[in-house]
């Protein structure tokens, strides 16, 4: 067969991924001005005066400075003309002003953003690696006294609730035993990393900061740690489920039939085919991290999403509230991008189909 022809099977065979991931990417683009749309119309839903949050309750009763800032922020025009100058400004990355700090919602949301994410993949991470290992053992134990344990545990994980648990942690590591920092990022006397990633644990090992990486990694255990124990319980029982259903298939029973290790069997055999339901969970795992830790960086002092989303809120600061929401939406499409790609590279039929 001449090179030209290989490449020309080459291209054929690599087409159908392609096309997979064109058809998504397409489908992400509309879901994402559907996010906008959504994002604004709710924010305007609101209850309460913007303009009174905005100037102040001593400013805003001044009928001049309350008109002039209704037109500096054309909210005298119609909320569709009012959409489309959001969205003029969205595409130049202009995401407004933030009432409370007031600075640019873009920089407010660069250093919030990489905060979340970092104890998100912390968390989701170390779920990950135990909730496979309870998974498939309680799977493999179906019925036995190690998944009912299993089970058990599980059961009380999903049920404790998470603000809850952050308190009784702090109170027992920090404030009991002194064995965790308590809050923040990094110790008062540690100095923050130049930004790369805007990740402090990421940043101090590509600066060769072996001290503050040690200090951001141990305020990164107890935040960490609640957020991946509510996560276990869900994974696990999830992975039992999907486990289950491998391991009653004809491949498996032909693996075990030749006489192959056990922990082959389970490696290349049950979790491989095992693998697309539980990536589909991971990803909506790792989504709900991102969107809802408000009540763990409340208790642990974390200058993260949840932090500012919460602030905002409270403080009616609409431009923040519609960046916070436009970042969430934003993070589930790239999720769900994600997910899909590794469904088409993993799952030949998928990208077919």
């Amino acid at each position: 067969m001449t090179t030209v022809a290989v490449r020309r099977q080459s291209q054929r065979r690599r087409s159908p991924l392609v096309g997979y991931l064109l058809r998504r990417f397409g489908t992400s683009l509309l879901l994402l001005v559907g996010v906008t749309i959504v994002t604004f119309a709710l924010t305007n839903l609101v209850p309460g005066d913007p303009v009174s949050a905005a100037l102040g309750e001593g400013a805003s009763q001044n009928p001049e400075t309350r008109e002039a800032f209704i037109k500096a922020q054309g909210l005298d025009q119609p909320l569709f003309v009012q959409y489309f100058i959001y969205m003029g400004n969205l595409l130049r990355g202009d995401l407004g002003t933030s009432l409370v700090t007031g600075r640019p919602v873009t920089s407010d949301l660069a250093t919030a953003v990489p905060a979340t994410i970092e104890i998100a993949i912390g968390a989701v991470i170390l779920s990950l690696a135990v909730s496979v290992v309870l998974g498939t053992l309680a799977a493999y134990r179906r019925g036995l006294v190690t998944d009912q344990v299993i089970r058990i545990v599980t059961l009380i994980g999903l049920s404790v609730p998470t603000f809850w648990l952050a308190l009784v942690s702090f109170y027992v590591f920090f404030l009991e035993l002194r064995i965790a920092p308590g809050s923040g990022r990094i110790s008062p006397s540690i100095t923050p990393p130049p930004r790369i990633t805007g990740l402090y644990t990421v940043d101090y090992l590509l600066n060769g900061d072996g001290v503050g990486f040690v200090d951001a990694l141990a305020h990164l255990a107890l935040p960490v740690m609640v957020l991946s124990l509510v996560t276990i319980g869900l994974l696990t029982r999830f992975i039992r489920t999907s486990v289950l259903e491998v391991l009653g298939s004809d491949y498996v029973r032909a693996a075990r039939s030749k006489g192959l290790p056990a922990m082959r069997v389970i490696i290349d055999y049950v979790l491989r085919g095992a693998s697309l339901p539980i990536l589909t969970v991971v990803g909506v795992a790792f989504g709900a991290l991102l969107s809802g830790t408000v009540l763990v960086e409340s208790v642990f002092a974390w200058p993260g999403l949840g932090t500012y989303a919460y602030n905002s809120a409270a403080n009616l600061d609409l431009p923040g509230i519609m960046g916070v929401g436009l970042v969430v939406g934003v993070i589930y499409l790239l999720i769900n991008f994600v997910v899909d790609l590794l469904y088409g590279v993993l799952d030949p039929r998928v990208r077919i189909a």
